[in-house]
Order: structure tokens, then sequence, then C-alpha cells
């Protein structure tokens, strides 16, 4: 028997076992992983990695585990030597039935590599690991074992370590047993001792493995990405550098040549400026400082700072993207076609490929035109998949103008199969899928709110089978909902669904007819509703009042609707009675004056802040009626004056107990408003009236400052 110990993703140990076992030849390879993926060794030529197994308990999302393999992966390479050489390759790590019955992650509760780095002197394991197996071209087993040994000298595993190496005992005396005389055994480094003769008893193994908790666990291939080998896995590994590993592994000679010329080419196709004499001094530097180092060869902090101060020029942003595009890369694997898969997940695949839609671990855009057939079938897929959980399409702000355009951007993670395979109990197929998903939701809904985003959601995603369910759920929740706000909340997502429906050519009987009656029981309440209220209730208040105003001019463009000015009636009744909270009156007031349905508001703001009403309600009221652009003022003088003379007035106090609000409704003007209004009243759109005395003496300290900030002070 031969015992390989290795780094889980090392290129140097991924080479040396591949040519260990041409030199073995084997009878049967044992590989650390779960044995209920023995089935899926045969697929394994297929796939094209990053890749990983992927273990999950059906119904239980919580209870899932990934075991990646890279190309560099060692296990990955013993894996194609056994299905090229037609020699059986079994795993030997504890059951996936047991470990996720267990529900916690594998792992050491120390690190042996950071370890062994640090009595060598070295502060960073990586580079370590690097200078005495990467860059040797091989990796000394028995070396690696002797280290193994010295550590793990005194050391007892915890419970959970102690089964894991139990059973791959247990699976070692089973291959002995079943006439296989050269074993060769792949596992992490760290195991080489407890896999070493002489073993345990047979029986003190079967103790510890005795009455073990237990799980249904399935098992499947699932696409991986380099990205994602930085995170935690079945067997607890992760690497920080994997698009540098797989460099190392699969380019033959001249590495540090060839990555330094790839990282040239990539900047060049940003539109830098990066030349072949820029490459050549980059590779001397990085050669330099491996030789000040005393290392065999230049590493990924050597090759990164000559990058970084050669083709970069110190500039620390193309650096970032040597270090996303090619450190770490973007790599998404595939796996082979007869895979294991729920029907779900193969109808998904078979959407991409007819869809032209293919999955990248690299984030990108995706613009959409929905007059064509084929980019409103694109849209449909990515709404049902968010429907699902599966949020492979995040929706931005469509470019340019029109309903007619929806604008994502795509970035596929591994994690999305999991997703698939929980929802594979909804139905065989996206569509029927995401339909019963929007059925569930609509039964659990607890929120008036909820139901109408249900009912959008379902027309973007292209869903009318689910729409007369949800309908008739949120048709009989908006008759029993009485709450104003509950209401407005609403109406909004309900208005949408039922103005830019037909734009997917998906039908929506009964919408109209809900938003209607919606918006009637919203004007009904809403003078209850804003009175009495204090600041914080009053702010809430007017982000509803401001969505539903939204939604009402939609719903105005339908013919011969009146809607608008029902709504605009409700509005000037509320303002009428002067009883809302005066941020609530100014905002009412602002919205019927830009409707043109107000022909006195400079009345009304000089009413707002008159000596009747306190500083506090003026300000709150100056606040509402501006919210949203300073516009109204620099092309209003009257209503510039009004706002100067009443601040002009205040006391020290008022103006001292004013000045937050007030400075919140200026600050969110944009700058170039607030220097026209500025320049309106450097230009005197205050006056002084005729008789009216301007007191030299209680002015000359203000002259004399102002004179002194303009340098011409005496």
């Amino acid at each position: 028997m031969r015992v390989l110990g290795v780094r889980h993703h090392g290129p140097g140990s991924a080479r040396a076992v591949r040519a260990e076992l041409e030199r073995l030849r084997p009878d049967v390879i044992l590989i650390e992983g779960p044995p209920e993926a023995d089935g899926l060794v045969a697929h394994a030529p297929g796939c094209e990695p990053p890749v990983a197994l992927l273990a999950h308990v059906p119904g239980d999302t919580s209870r899932a585990a990934f075991w990646p393999f890279a190309v560099f992966s060692p296990e990955w390479q013993a894996i194609l030597y056994g299905t090229r050489s037609g020699t059986p390759v079994q795993f030997c790590d504890l059951p996936a039935s047991h470990s996720l019955a267990m529900n916690g992650r594998e792992g050491f509760s120390r690190d042996p590599i950071g370890e062994l780095a640090a009595v060598a002197g070295y502060d960073d394991p990586e580079r370590w690991w690097e200078d005495v197996v990467e860059h040797r071209g091989d990796t000394p087993f028995d070396v690696i074992a002797e280290a193994m040994t010295a550590l793990r000298e005194g050391y007892r595993p915890d419970e959970r370590e102690a089964r894991r190496e139990a059973h791959m005992r247990r699976t070692i005396r089973a291959a002995r047993k079943a006439g296989h005389e050269r074993i060769a055994v792949v596992c992490g480094a760290w195991h080489v001792p407890a896999l070493t003769e002489p073993f345990p008893t047979a029986a003190s193994d079967d103790a510890l493995l005795r009455r073990l908790p237990r799980v249904k666990a399935e098992l499947t291939w699932v696409p991986w990405t380099y990205g994602r080998l930085a995170a935690w896995s079945g067997y607890g590994a992760g690497i920080a550098s994997p698009g540098w590993y797989h460099h190392l592994f699969t380019v033959a000679d001249r590495p540090v040549e060839r990555w330094l010329a790839e990282a040239a080419a990539v900047l060049r196709a940003e539109g830098l400026v990066v030349s072949s004499a820029h490459v050549i001094e980059a590779v001397r530097l990085a050669e330099a400082l491996a030789a000040l180092r005393g290392r065999p060869l230049a590493g990924l902090g050597e090759v990164t700072e000559a990058a970084r101060a050669v083709l970069c020029e110190g500039d620390e942003l193309p650096v970032g993207l040597i270090q996303r595009r090619m450190v770490v890369g973007d790599r998404l694997g595939q796996v082979a076609e007869g895979t294991p898969m729920v029907p779900l997940q193969r109808d998904l695949r078979d959407h991409q490929r007819r869809l032209r839609l293919k999955p990248d671990a690299l984030r990108r855009e995706l613009d959409l035109d929905l007059r064509k057939p084929l980019d409103l079938e694109r849209s449909h897929l990515l709404h049902r998949l968010r429907l699902l959980g599966v949020e492979w399409g995040a929706a931005e702000e469509a470019r340019g103008k029109g309903t007619f355009r929806e604008t994502w951007t795509l970035e596929w993670r591994p994690e999305y199969d999991l997703a698939l395979i929980e929802s594979a109990a909804l139905g065989t197929t996206v569509r029927a899928a995401a339909a019963q998903r929007a059925r569930d939701r609509c039964a659990a809904a607890v929120s008036l709110a909820e139901l109408t985003e249900l009912v959008e959601r379902c027309l973007l995603a292209g869903l009318p089978e689910a729409m007369p369910e949800v309908l008739a759920a949120l048709s009989a929740r908006a008759a029993l909902d009485a709450d104003v706000t509950h209401l407005m909340a609403a109406l909004p997502a309900m208005v949408r669904a039922h103005r830019y429906g037909d734009v997917r050519g998906t039908p929506a009987e009964g919408l109209a007819t809900i938003a209607h009656s919606m918006l009637e029981r919203i004007r009904v309440g809403l003078p209850v509703a804003v009175s009495g209220v204090d600041e914080g209730a009053a702010a809430g208040l007017l982000e509803h009042i401001d969505a539903v105003h939204s939604a009402v001019a939609l719903l105005s463009e339908e013919p011969s609707s009146d809607e608008r000015d029902r709504w605009l009636e409700t509005l000037r009744g509320i303002c009428d009675r002067g009883e809302p909270h005066g941020l609530i009156e100014g905002r009412l007031t602002r919205i019927l004056l830009d409707a043109g349905s107000l022909g006195d508001a400079p009345e009304r703001m000089s009413r707002a802040m008159s000596r009747g009403n306190t500083p506090a309600r003026a300000a709150a009221w100056v606040e509402g009626f501006l919210a949203g652009g300073g516009l109204l003022l620099v092309h209003d003088p009257r209503l510039l004056e009004l706002v100067d003379s009443w601040l002009a007035h205040l006391t020290g106090d008022q103006f001292t107990e004013v000045l937050p609000l007030l400075r919140r409704t200026f600050s969110e003007f944009a700058a170039p408003e607030r220097r026209a209004i500025g320049d309106r009243l450097k230009a005197g759109a205050r006056t002084v009236s005729a008789g009216e005395q301007v007191d030299e003496e209680r002015a000359a300290p203000a002259v004399r400052t102002v004179l002194t900030i303009l340098g011409r002070g005496t």
C-alpha cells in the first residue's frame, strides 16, 4: 500500500500524484471523499473542471456540502488516471449520509502547513509550500509523511476527525479483503500518519463508527468556479490564488514569462499601454526579487510586485484587475451531459442553450428589447428563476426610454444548482416550478403588499396560469384590509402590473377593477390617516403619497379616466382643512401646484409662515414644499422672497431651532440650483420697500465682515 499525502489543491502535488500512479500502476485507488460518489466517477472525464461533488439532504437546504476539484487538484488527476487506465476508483472518507447528519464542516483545529512554515522561518504558509513543494517539480511524499508524523506526535484527534480516519482505514481493509494488493491512497497530508501501518485494531475502528447518525443523502456533479475555490469545502480546503495555480499546472515551461505576458494582454485589452519591453523588464525584476529572497523560482508575490512596479507603474487599479482576472480567475466548469440531474436542472440547461444564455462566473450585462421574441423569452426565464430563489440575473435600471427595455447583470454561482435541486418538487420545468412557487407564496402571504408584488412578478415572469389564484387572494385581502397605509403600499405595484402587463402579452384581467377599488378606499381614508401624526409618521406617509400620485398618473392614461381629478380634489381638501403635519401640507401644496391645480401657492406659503404658526411647523412646511428640487425658487421670485423674508424675521433662538430642517432641505438641492438661488438673492430678489429704513449702525459689523472677506477691509 502507498499513501500519497497531498495538498488538496496543489499543482505540484497533482503532478507528483499523476507520476507516482503511473509508476505504481495500482490495483485500486482510494481517494478522500464521500463513498456515495463512487458511481459518479465514470462521469468525471466528460466534466470540465472546476467542478464539485454536491451532497445534500432532500428537502433541507441547510444540510449540504461541496467537494470541489480543479484540474490541478491531486484527487482529480487520480480520478482521471483511474478512468483512463481502467483502475477502480473509490472514495474512502466518512459517508456524506453521516457527515451531513452531524451537521458540521469537516476541518482541523490546527494548520499543519502553517506550523511547518513557521518552523522553517516563513511567515507565509503559501510561500513556504511553493518553495519546498510546488517549485520542486515533484512532491516528496516520504518527507511530507515524516513531517506530519512529527507534528501529530502526542496529538489526539477530536471525535469527528477520529471517525473519518477510522472509516478510511475500514475502506483500506475492505480493499485488501477484495484481493487488491497494490493500493494507492490519495488523501490530505495531515491524515497520512493515521493511515500508515500499524493500524489500530478493526474492533476499535468499528466501535468509533457504531451508531452514527444518518440521513438520506443524494450526490451529483455541479459546476464550480475558481472564485469559490477559496471557500471551505467538504474537506475544509481552500486557496486564495486558483488562477495562479492553474497556470503553474498547465504551463510546462517558462511560467513567469508566460504569466507576465498574459498580464500585459489583460491590461492592453483595457486600453492600457503595455509594451514587450515592459514585460521583459517585469520578468527581470521578478527573477531578481526571487534571487534576493533565496527562492528557487519567482512566486506569486514576486510576479505581482513586478507587475505593479513595471506593467502598472505603481497604480493599484490595474493590479486589482490582474488579481481578479488572473490570480483568482473567472473560470466556470461544466459537467458531463450524462451527469445525474433533476428534471428542473436539465430544463434550465436546455433553455440556456436555446436562448443562448451561457452561464458565466464573470459578471456581465445583458440588455433586452421585449419587443423581440428571443429577448422576451430571456426575460421570462430570468424572472422565473428569481421566483425560485435563483438570482442569476439582477435587474438594473434599463438604458434608454420606454417600457420595452430591461437591463440585467448576470453572474452564475454554484449554489444555484442546490436551489434548483431543492425546487425540483415544484415541477419538472422552470415555468411549472415558478408557477407553483407563486401559488405557494400566495397562500403564505401575510400582507397586501406581498400579494401585489407577487402579481407584478407573475406578469414579469409570464405566468398567466398562476394569475387567477393570486388575483383571487389579492382581491379578498384588499377587501378586508382597512389600513390605508397598507393599501397605499400595495397600489403602485398593482398599477404597474396593470399598465405594463400588455407589453409582455401577459393577460391580467381583473387588475383594473381591483386597482380602482383600492384607490377609492385610499381617497376616503387618507384625510383621517394624515391627521395628528408626528414627524416620523409624516415622512413615512409622504413616501406612500408620492408613490400613489405616480400610480394615479398611470391610471389616468386610460381613456375617459377621471382618477387624476378626483385624487387631486382629495389632496386639495386635505390642504384646505389645514390640519395635517406641516411636512405633509407643504408636499401636497407642491403636488397641486405642479399639477396646475393651484393658483394661490404664494398665499398658502404666506399663511404657513405667518406668526400664527410656530417656526418648526413653518420649516416643516417649507421642507415638504421644496422636496425634490429648488428650481421653483429660482423661477418664482415671489416664493423666494417669501422664504427670505420669513428667515429674516426669525429671532436668533427660532433660527437655531429650524436650522437643521432647513439645512436638510437645501442640502438636497443640486449644486447649480443652490448657486442660482444665491445669485438671485445677491441680485436683489428681496428689495427694500418704499419708506423702509436701513439701520446703518446695526448693519455696520456685517458690512465690515463682508469687506474683509472680499479683501477690501480697512
